[in-house]
């Protein structure tokens, strides 16, 4: 079978393995005070111009979105999300768990508006009963999104914006950040994201990494602390230096941009393959997600020789499906599906 279920089948990049190699019976100290860790946040301090962020690097997403979301709220608060906003519909809770509640929102195209978190504010404090409610705390995006679209420079500045006006954190999820950035059309950057947002984070697990994200911090209010937040969460790698030696192999000469322009391209391909043979698509994706619209009888055919994800029946006899490149797709695989598609 030809795997397009999800962007994290592989391993990491060869080249992160030979760095590991090459340094694995060096001696460094523990828990991300070591020299790899502060070289990758040297790195990652240059990329977002901006000297006074802190860095902090923890295993996973979903262990970093909960670190994140409980280090900033109140125990009477929060956290306004997409409806569909992956801490909304696929993290099993994790949020809820902390004793906080996901606020969700309704999304066009995946993606929280200026307005809308405006209303949600305004109805919450219009609300004679408001102390009996909870209180929203911080707002949670992610870039891509949960179904591959983007946010633009205005569309983020705008939410910025709002956001500050009601003294509302906003967190961005950056699993997937490295294929946001390197979208057909994407006019955001690093800076304008470390500008903009006062946390956010740099996925690796999903863009070429073992595993590790590298949450960046902005806003000095959010600092203070936050590395007991990570011990107390089981968030603080005893071998720290592990996810800094990826961080630094990834960033130092603009690997994660290459790797994640390459899953773009692939992801392209497929796009143009499923158009040229007349499909529609559930929405607009840029990103390294496809979610072509397919008879039952289609998906049947394609799963004999291809993983994908059935994501959403859209009447009686068609499903969208998600179909996912990565870092790692090969070429070879994906012009097998064009003529796969082609013959559908």
């Amino acid at each position: 079978m030809i795997q397009f279920a999800c962007d994290y089948a592989e391993g990491a990049h060869p080249q992160l393995l030979k760095r590991l190699a090459e340094t694995n019976f060096e001696q460094t100290g523990g828990y991300g005070e070591d020299r790899y860790c502060e070289n990758a946040r040297r790195l990652i301090r240059q990329l977002c111009e901006d000297e006074s962020v802190d860095v902090h690097f923890l295993v996973g997403g979903t262990q970093t979105n909960t670190t994140v979301i409980a280090s900033v709220l109140r125990p009477h608060q929060g956290v306004l999300s997409a409806v569909t906003g992956h801490i909304n519909v696929h993290e099993t809770g994790a949020i809820e768990a902390t004793g906080h509640k996901v606020l969700a929102l309704p999304a066009k195209e995946g993606k929280l508006t200026a307005n809308r978190v405006e209303q949600a504010c305004r109805e919450h404090q219009s609300d004679a009963n408001h102390e009996h409610t909870v209180q929203p705390g911080m707002v949670y995006i992610s870039n891509p999104t949960e179904g591959g679209t983007i946010y633009s420079r205005q569309e983020l500045l705008a939410l910025s914006e709002a956001c500050r006006r009601n003294s509302l954190p906003l967190f961005m999820d950056g699993a997937r950040l490295g294929y946001g950035l390197a979208a057909e059309n994407n006019d955001l950057t690093l800076p304008d994201i470390a500008k903009m947002c006062d946390v956010f984070y740099i996925g690796g697990t999903k863009v070429g990494a073992l595993f590790g994200e590298a949450v960046v911090i902005t806003d000095g209010r959010l600092k203070k602390d936050f590395r007991y937040l990570i011990k107390q969460r089981g968030g603080m790698l005893a071998k720290g230096r592990i996810l800094g030696i990826q961080f630094e192999t990834l960033l130092k000469e603009g690997l994660y941009f290459e790797i994640s322009h390459h899953a773009v391209q692939m992801a392209m391909l497929i796009r143009n393959a499923f158009r040229t043979k007349g499909f529609s698509f559930l929405c607009e994706s840029p990103t390294n997600q496809q979610f072509p619209i397919l008879t039952k009888e289609q998906i049947r055919v394609l799963s004999q020789k291809y993983t994908f994800e059935l994501w959403t029946n859209t009447d009686e006899s068609h499903a969208a499906v998600r179909f996912c490149t990565s870092w790692a797709t090969r070429a070879e695989d994906v012009r097998s599906l064009a003529r796969d598609i082609e013959n559908l």
